[in-house]
């Protein structure tokens, strides 16, 4: 039986325990938005606008979650988003997780600026992993990554769209917060709070962004982090140049981070096999839709054409059962999973996985609904859906 804790029934539980655990300069970076953070309410509030209607009179199904996605059938609608310096938040955490995914059999997607380098990560997963790219500046790097990505036997390829700029995290502006951390005074203190991470940090090493080492000048400070990232390493997405990286990858190309239409139509023109609705979890712009703000519009007109996932304000089983109600086929979660590995490190993948699991099979029990697949039609339409 996968490890499960009853102590941390929910994400809220998780995010508690982990906000004692985490220093607060990571924490913020973890569970913060943008601006005002109206986008970030605005995702899971949103979630309270879907309402799904049992059937409780049909005969009681056995509950299969698992689902089709890319030729391999996964144990769950669900899988691990993304996320940058995840080592910073909890030492390991892309091990963790990647093992824990592994073992569940749903997809884990290693993050360009994760803490773990991109082959460390398709050895733990056995090849199961799925990367997540941003769009170099410097074409060599990007032939020279791509070709690292290919060596180590990704077979899935997701490209973030969404991040034009840096986002304006108020947060994260005061903190300083860098990789590896900034040693000032309160920084130090926060980690002196917190002995475990410390603790597991001196055994891990300080976090680094070791898939893009490589292609980072030496001895660079701190500092000239935000730079890098911006000139180098998160470069300008837009059709063209990703008719350069479709040309280039023969398996399963994913774009994440649209919200409209229009831009689901050129993902469809471009030969995409998928994309992943998505505001960058509310920390790009504050003031735009939410993903379910847009998704049944992008179902109906292109859902027999692309495959749909859907990740920003997703954080427990009952939200994937609602995001597949209104037509995706797939959902990713990143905050819930980072959460876990704070609050029971080596454990914490296989705790939330489990978690979830958990509460999908209540949902979809109480529905009286088999398969996921089935979702939409147990959507009750009302107002917001």
């Amino acid at each position: 039986m996968s490890y499960y804790n009853p102590k941390y029934p929910d994400t809220p539980a998780l995010k508690r325990a982990a906000k004692k655990r985490i220093p607060a300069f990571a924490f913020d970076y973890l569970c913060g938005g943008c601006h005002d953070e109206i986008g970030l309410a605005h995702n899971f509030d949103r979630f309270k606008d879907v309402k799904l209607q049992s059937d409780l009179l049909a005969p009681t199904p056995d509950i299969d979650l698992s689902v089709e996605l890319f030729g391999h059938r996964y144990a769950a609608p669900f899988g691990i988003a993304p996320v940058g310096l995840q080592g910073l938040m909890w030492p390991k955490a892309p091990e963790i997780l990647a093992k824990a995914a592994l073992e569940a059999n749903v997809p884990y997607v290693l993050s360009t600026v994760s803490s773990a380098s991109l082959e460390t990560i398709a050895d733990i997963s056995e090849g199961t992993a799925w990367y997540q790219l941003y769009n170099p500046t410097d074409a060599k790097i990007r032939e020279d990554l791509m070709g690292r990505i290919k060596r180590a036997g990704y077979k899935v390829l997701l490209v973030t769209v969404d991040v034009p700029t840096f986002g304006y995290r108020p947060r994260d502006i005061k903190n300083g917060l860098a990789m590896p951390p900034k040693m000032n005074l309160r920084n130090i203190a926060q980690m002196m709070q917190c002995p475990s991470w410390c603790w597991h940090t001196l055994l891990a090493g300080v976090p680094e962004m070791q898939t893009l080492k490589p292609y980072m000048p030496k001895n660079m400070p701190t500092s000239e982090l935000a730079n890098f990232m911006n000139n180098t390493v998160m470069g300008a997405v837009d059709f063209e140049s990703l008719k350069v990286i479709r040309d280039n990858w023969d398996g399963p190309l994913i774009l994440k981070g649209l919200v409209n239409p229009e831009d689901v139509a050129q993902a469809v023109a471009l030969g995409a096999d998928g994309v992943v609705l998505s505001n960058h979890g509310g920390r790009q712009l504050d003031i735009g839709e939410s993903p379910l703000d847009t998704i049944r519009a992008i179902d109906k007109a292109y859902g027999d054409k692309i495959k749909l996932l859907l990740d920003s304000g997703v954080q427990s089983g009952g939200n994937v059962a609602q995001a597949m109600a209104m037509g995706a086929d797939f959902t990713l979660l990143g905050r819930t999973f980072v959460y876990a590995c704070g609050a029971v490190g080596h454990h914490g993948g296989e705790h939330a996985i489990e978690m979830l699991k958990q509460q999908m099979t209540q949902v979809m029990g109480q529905l009286k609904c088999p398969t996921p697949t089935q979702l939409p039609h147990f959507l009750k339409a009302g107002p917001g859906v």
